[in-house]
């Protein structure tokens, strides 16, 4: 079950991405002007959503998918457009609106769930897949260990999440924003360790069944993050 820590870094992270940057993640996960640091991470966060789908069944049809952290909902519409039946959940209010004015109509033979709140909510039910692209970036080692352990209660197949890698680069970028005024920061991401997470992953004794599989670091100018695959069976 979620513990303190956890909380705590949910209950910021849900002011920030429902108030302070809101119109922010909104104009970034568009196709409008940004700026050219924002415009790195545009592509960071388009080149990761391509690989955690190429890591998924291409026919999803029927499968019960949670994209946990779904934003805007790039990721859901995609993963419907496959097949998917897809709940798609997200802490703030505000990013679920946008996720749903975004949606098109026509989802082909998916389906999309939107839902306020928790990723770890148990009333969501149980899933075939389940995607966490850059939601467990402001959590250290040990904390995504727990989060990855209460989603692979309920998942039968995969689980892909990102987190942020620790590199000399990422330690300057988190450096040079602590710099900026306090309203105007976003919570604190926490460099991991990909083989100390993985290590910690193998030891878990709730995690006998699964085997961390796939792993790869995307590096777009502003955007650092690491995927990885977590499955009952590696894939080859």
């Amino acid at each position: 079950m979620p513990n303190t820590t956890y909380e705590k870094r949910r209950g910021q992270l849900e002011t920030y991405f429902d108030r302070t940057a809101a119109d922010a993640w909104s104009r970034l996960t568009s196709d409008a002007p940004v700026s050219p640091v924002r415009a790195t991470v545009r592509a960071g966060r388009d080149e990761m959503r391509q690989t955690l789908f190429d890591w998924l069944p291409t026919d999803l049809t029927g499968l019960r998918l949670l994209d946990a952290g779904c934003g805007t909902g790039a990721l859901a519409v995609e993963a419907a457009r496959r097949g998917a039946q897809v709940i798609a959940t997200d802490i703030s209010p505000t990013l679920i609106s946008i996720a749903r004015e975004r949606t098109p109509t026509d989802l082909g033979g998916g389906s999309i769930e939107f839902a306020v709140g928790d990723m770890l909510d148990r009333s969501l039910g149980n899933f075939d897949h389940v995607v966490a692209m850059d939601s467990l970036v402001h959590y250290p080692a040990m904390e995504i260990v727990n989060v990855v352990t209460e989603l692979a209660d309920r998942c039968s197949t995969s689980m892909v999440f990102t987190f942020a890698p620790r590199t000399v680069a990422l330690t300057v970028m988190h450096t040079v924003g602590q710099l900026f005024p306090r309203g105007n920061r976003s919570p604190a991401i926490e460099p991991v360790g990909d083989s100390t997470l993985r290590k910690l992953l193998k030891e878990s004794p709730s995690l006998a069944e699964w085997e961390p599989c796939r792993g790869v670091r995307i590096s777009r100018g502003f955007y650092i993050s690491q995927a990885l695959e977590l499955a009952r069976r590696c894939k080859t």
